[in-house]
């Protein structure tokens, strides 16, 4: 869906606005290179894999917020707990316990116009996605064709209804 950077430094030379880091071992790049992101959405695992001690204790160690998504779904509590993340004024760690990998796709039509959401490819390196109108509409084309109840999927996502 993007660039992809191997190097993280190189990667934040293009990010001038809000920061979303999807994975344990994107976070702890951006970390290292000196950017806390403005959200971080961790499992405590790469790969299928436990993430090393170290990337852990600098990653997860003490998140901010909890939630829970099943692999390969995207859950209305993982999807509210991202909202949530958006609208802190802090940095965010959200630990979620299942899988984070989808959650890139929402991130990306929640995240403000000019952010960057940033999402590992095992074995390649880190994907940019510059958050633009076209970004959105792309992943809502994307989303839409996802099994299960996009209607409420949407409602949700977009904030029009609470009770979801």
């Amino acid at each position: 869906m993007g660039p992809v950077e191997t190097d993280a430094a190189t990667l934040l030379e293009s990010v001038d606005g809000t920061l979303i880091a999807v994975g344990d071992v994107v976070t702890d790049h951006l970390l290292r290179a000196g950017r806390d992101p403005d959200v971080a959405l961790v499992d405590e695992r790469t790969k299928r894999r436990d993430v090393d001690e170290a990337i852990r204790e600098r990653v997860a160690a003490d998140p901010d917020l909890e939630a829970t998504n099943p692999p390969a779904e995207i859950s209305a509590d993982a999807v509210r707990t991202l909202l949530e993340a958006l609208a802190r004024e802090e940095p965010t760690t959200v630990l979620v316990d299942g899988e984070e990998d989808l959650l890139a796709l929402p991130a990306i039509v929640a995240a403000p116009e000019g952010a960057s959401v940033v999402y590992g490819q095992p074995d390649e390196g880190m994907v940019h996605v510059r958050v633009t109108a076209e970004a959105k509409a792309e992943m809502r084309t994307l989303l839409d064709r996802f099994d299960g109840d996009t209607e409420r999927f949407w409602r949700l996502l977009e904030g029009t209804s609470g009770s979801d």
